[in-house]
C-alpha cells in the first residue's frame, strides 16, 4: 500500500444484520407478513412473506467468511485457485461486524476517517414482499430504527449508516426521510428498481408521483444512494431466477444472471436522466454504490442519442449528458477499470468503496490504493476522500 498523507473515507462499508434486526420493531402481529426465523434440519433461515429466502445459507452470519474471500477469483483468479474452496475458511462473527462501537477501532486499525456503511439482507427483502406495500412499510419502517439504535445515522462524525428508503408509498418516503433527517442522517440507501405501489402498479422511480419525495430530497440536500441489491432482474429463462449469494458451486460459474446488478443500476440512472429529473430537481445527487462502471461508455452513448435526436422538439432543456456528469457519482467495482471511469466521469465523480467486509470486496479497504497508482495526488485524494466528504455534507437547496 501506497503511504498517503490522509485518511481516506469509505463509501462502501458493510454491517451484517443482528439477530432481531428484522423483528425489533416489527410488531408481532406482523411478522408473519415481513421476517420471521425458522429451523430446518438444524440450521436458522429466515422466512420473508412466508416464503423460506435464500438469498444468503447462514443469516445468523457465525460463523462467517473472511472479507475478501473471492478477492482474487474476481480479478481472474491469477493462482488458479479451485472456486469450491475459496469460501472454507471462516472465523466466528466479530463484533465490530454488528455495532458501531466497535467499528470505531477498525477503522482506526485500517486507517480510514470514515465510512458509509450499508445493509447486508437489508436491501434484497424488498423485492420478496413487493406485492405487500403494507409488510414493505412496516418491515423498513422497524428496520430504520434498528439501523440508528445499533449503528446510528451518525456516529460520532465517523460512521454514518444510511436508512433504508422505499418509494412504494410516497407519503411512507417522505415520512421516513423527515425520520433520517431528524436522526442526522448524511446519507439515505434505495434499490435500483422500478417501484412497485399498490394502487398504480409498477412505476418509473422519476414518475411525478414520486416529486413529493425528490422535492425534500432537494431541499434538504441529502445525498442519495442506489445500492446493489435484489431488483427483481429476470434472467428470461438462460438461468433460474432469483437472488442468491450461497454456496461456491454454480454462482460462481459464468452467467448471466451476474450482469443484473449492472443492468439495474444502468436502467435506474438512465432513466431518471431521460426523464429530466435532475431539471426538475436540480439540487440532487445521487451515488451509484457497488453496482459496476461498465455500463457508463454506453450510457453516454445512449444520452447523446436521446439529446441529439429530440434536438429539434427541445425536450431536454439542459445536455443530460452534463446533468448526469453534475448529478450522479460512481463507485466502480474495484475490478473494473478505474482510468476508464475517470475518463468518462471526470475524477470529480468517482468515490472509492471498499465493500469491506464483503468477501467480493477487498481484504482490507486501502488496498484500493494500488488500483489508482497512475493518478497524481491530487486526484488520488478526491477519490479516496474530497468527494465522498463533499457528499456526506447535507447542501440544502
Amino acid at each position: 500500500m501506497t503511504a498517503l498523507s490522509f485518511k481516506p473515507f469509505d463509501a462502501d462499508n458493510h454491517y451484517y444484520e443482528g439477530e432481531d434486526a428484522f423483528t425489533r420493531h416489527v410488531p408481532e402481529a406482523m411478522q408473519p407478513r415481513c421476517v420471521q426465523w425458522a429451523e430446518i434440519n438444524g440450521r436458522r433461515h429466515h422466512v420473508v412473506g412466508g416464503k423460506l429466502a435464500h438469498a444468503v445459507a447462514n443469516p445468523t452470519w457465525n460463523p462467517i467468511a473472511k472479507p475478501g474471500a473471492i478477492a482474487s477469483f474476481l480479478r481472474g483468479n491469477p493462482d488458479k485457485i479451485e472456486p469450491s474452496s475459496l469460501l472454507r475458511e471462516r472465523e466466528p462473527l466479530p463484533d465490530h461486524y454488528l455495532r458501531s462501537e466497535s467499528r470505531l477501532k477498525v477503522l482506526d486499525d485500517q486507517g480510514l476517517e470514515a465510512a458509509w456503511v450499508f445493509p447486508t439482507l437489508g436491501v434484497l427483502y424488498e423485492e420478496l414482499l413487493k406485492h405487500d406495500t403494507e409488510a414493505v412499510k412496516t418491515l423498513f419502517h422497524g428496520f430504520n430504527r434498528w439501523l440508528d439504535e445499533d449503528w446510528g445515522c451518525n456516529y460520532q462524525d465517523r460512521i454514518f449508516a444510511a436508512p433504508y428508503i422505499s418509494l412504494a408509498d410516497v407519503d411512507f418516503a417522505c415520512s421516513e426521510l423527515e425520520w433520517a433527517l431528524s436522526r442526522d442522517a448524511r446519507v439515505i440507501v434505495m434499490r435500483p428498481s422500478a417501484v412497485h405501489t399498490p394502487d398504480d402498479g409498477v412505476l418509473s422511480p422519476s414518475d411525478a408521483k414520486f416529486d413529493p419525495f425528490w422535492a425534500r430530497v432537494n431541499e434538504a440536500g441529502i445525498t442519495v444512494v442506489i445500492h446493489a441489491g435484489d431488483s427483481g432482474y429476470t434472467t428470461h429463462g438462460y438461468v433460474r431466477d432469483g437472488f442468491s449469494a450461497a454456496g461456491v458451486g454454480s454462482p460462481m460459474m459464468p452467467n448471466i444472471k451476474h450482469f443484473n446488478i449492472e443492468r439495474a443500476a444502468y436502467d435506474f440512472l438512465v432513466t431518471i436522466t431521460y426523464e429530466r429529473l435532475f431539471e426538475r430537481f436540480p439540487n440532487l445527487r445521487v451515488a451509484s454504490i457497488e453496482n459496476g462502471a461498465e455500463f457508463l461508455p454506453d450510457l453516454f452513448r445512449k444520452l447523446a442519442q436521446s439529446r441529439d435526436r429530440l434536438a429539434v422538439m427541445n425536450y431536454y432543456k439542459e445536455d443530460p449528458t452534463l446533468l448526469f456528469r453534475e448529478h450522479v457519482w460512481i463507485n466502480p467495482f474495484w475490478e473494473d477499470d478505474v482510468y476508464e471511469v475517470e475518463e468518462c466521469m471526470g475524477a470529480d465523480r468517482v468515490i472509492f468503496g471498499s465493500d469491506w467486509p464483503h468477501i467480493e470486496g477487498m481484504p482490507q479497504p486501502l488496498d484500493y490504493v494500488a488500483e489508482l497508482s497512475k493518478f497524481d495526488d491530487d486526484k488520488k485524494r478526491r477519490i479516496l476522500r474530497e468527494n465522498t466528504l463533499g457528499l456526506n455534507e447535507r447542501r440544502p437547496g
